[in-house]
């Protein structure tokens, strides 16, 4: 992974009149990065996108792309990054490679980058058909293929894994892993802390608009799981034991020496209390 910086935002600040939606939020993205932005509804995650994608200008603050500034370069940035929509907004009487056709012709890009993005998404057999008969996960995965087309440097998703099937979110975790080793930075949104903790190599908690902790899922389980161990002895007992209390853990030895333990469980990270220890609002 390279260690120039592809996406940096300074001080971004989005207001909506006297509401402050994102508060000077500071982030470095690197090249072949896949990076979530995770929190709950209002947390500011698509307020920052809608400033990405140019849909509303920074309140505050800089956003630069590969050292462009995002509103003095706006031109030249729109063509380095793809973005895959929450919602869908197909042409639904058109076929799902007629879709691709018409963006295809946007971009300037050759006829065959359409086959080779429905091949990529699994909707080869399925791209004559018109949008209308698709299932939703269909349609999310179209719209992928449609932000692929022109092979962006940035790719930005909104909640991803919305409306897919089981099969189809490997596919899609799948092609993200892929253009992050081909070196593509990836930026998603989504409040699935197991989605970040599957294909994320850094995440940073909002809440409120604000930065609240930023690291990778990994460190951030080791920094906030519960380190105690719930115990139901042989003769019925229930006890919980810390592992970080020398007395409690010597305790504990000493039932599992003497055979008297009848099943032992850790207790797994478990995100909204973590959330709730944080920022002291539970996730929602």
């Amino acid at each position: 992974m390279g260690t120039d910086v592809i996406l940096r935002l300074d001080d971004l600040t989005v207001r909506y009149g006297a509401f402050v939606a994102v508060d000077r939020l500071s982030l470095e993205l690197r090249p072949g990065e896949l990076f979530g932005l995770l929190g709950p509804n209002g947390a500011g995650k698509s307020s920052s996108l809608r400033v990405l994608i140019g849909q509303r200008r920074p309140s505050g603050g800089r956003v630069t792309v590969a050292g462009l500034d995002l509103v003095r370069d706006w031109q030249r940035i729109k063509t380095l990054f793809g973005y895959v929509p929450d919602r869908e907004n197909h042409f639904e009487e058109f076929s799902g490679r007629r879709n691709l056709q018409i963006f295809a012709g946007l971009y300037g890009v050759p006829a065959r980058r359409v086959e080779e993005c429905l091949e990529l998404v699994e909707l080869s057999e399925a791209a004559h058909l018109p949008v209308r008969a698709y299932s939703l996960g269909m349609r999310r995965k179209l719209l992928l293929a449609r932000g692929l087309l022109h092979r962006p440097r940035l790719l930005y998703l909104d909640e991803p894994s919305a409306n897919l099937d089981i099969h189809s979110t490997a596919v899609v975790h799948g092609i993200l892993r892929t253009l992050t080793a081909e070196g593509v930075t990836v930026l998603l949104t989504t409040h699935n802390m197991r989605e970040v903790e599957e294909v994320c190599d850094r995440v940073a908690i909002l809440c409120r608009g604000r930065l609240i902790a930023l690291d990778s899922p990994l460190a951030l389980r080791q920094q906030h799981v519960e380190r105690k161990v719930d115990v139901l002895l042989a003769g019925g007992a229930r006890r919980v034991f810390d592992l970080d209390d020398d007395d409690a853990r010597a305790c504990l030895g000493k039932h599992v020496a003497a055979g008297e333990v009848a099943s032992l469980q850790t207790r797994e990270f478990d995100f909204h209390e973590t959330f709730l220890k944080l920022t002291g609002t539970p996730f929602e």
